[in-house]
């Protein structure tokens, strides 16, 4: 005969949301380490209240975003310190958003032009409500007080 061996079990229990197919509700988390590899400074930038972006020496073409070679040449990017107002170059309106944008749905993304930079640089537009927003609007970039490291550190406001 075979011994019957029992795991230790727990009261708690799983909600069922669908039958067929099954769907429940399952809490997953984990810890990782991280690393920005050559967009360190950008991202250290970002902690200290700076926009970082990267430009080539050799044919001048400056990045709004990190960049560590140039996409034309092939050589090393160097940091250069961009403005922290620049110009609507083109928006939309997002109305469905992932966990981290949810309280703030529906919420503007902006493709931000900077004054001698060659392209553009993706971030949120906050405080405008309903307002109508328009290409060519001024808008200034302002930081999150506790950086997190991310791209949503930083974020703009018309003005």
């Amino acid at each position: 005969m075979t011994k019957k061996i029992r795991l230790k079990e727990t009261e708690e229990g799983t909600t069922l949301f669908n039958v067929d197919p099954i769907i429940f509700k399952n809490h997953y988390e984990i810890d990782y380490i991280h690393s920005f590899a050559q967009d360190t400074p950008f991202f250290k930038g970002l902690s200290e209240g700076k926009l970082l972006g990267s430009e080539c020496k050799t044919c001048g073409y400056k990045y709004a975003t990190p960049r560590a070679c140039c996409m034309y040449c092939g050589k090393k990017n160097e940091w250069f310190d961009l403005p922290l107002n620049g110009t609507i170059h083109s928006w939309t309106t997002c109305f469905f958003g992932g966990q981290a944008f949810l309280e703030e749905t529906p919420y503007h993304l902006i493709l931000v032009q900077f004054e001698g930079v060659d392209t553009l640089f993706l971030s949120r537009l906050v405080g405008m409500g309903d307002k109508n927003l328009e290409i060519g609007m001024k808008v200034n970039a302002q930081f999150i007080r506790n950086s997190k490291f991310r791209v949503t550190d930083v974020y703009f406001v018309v003005g």
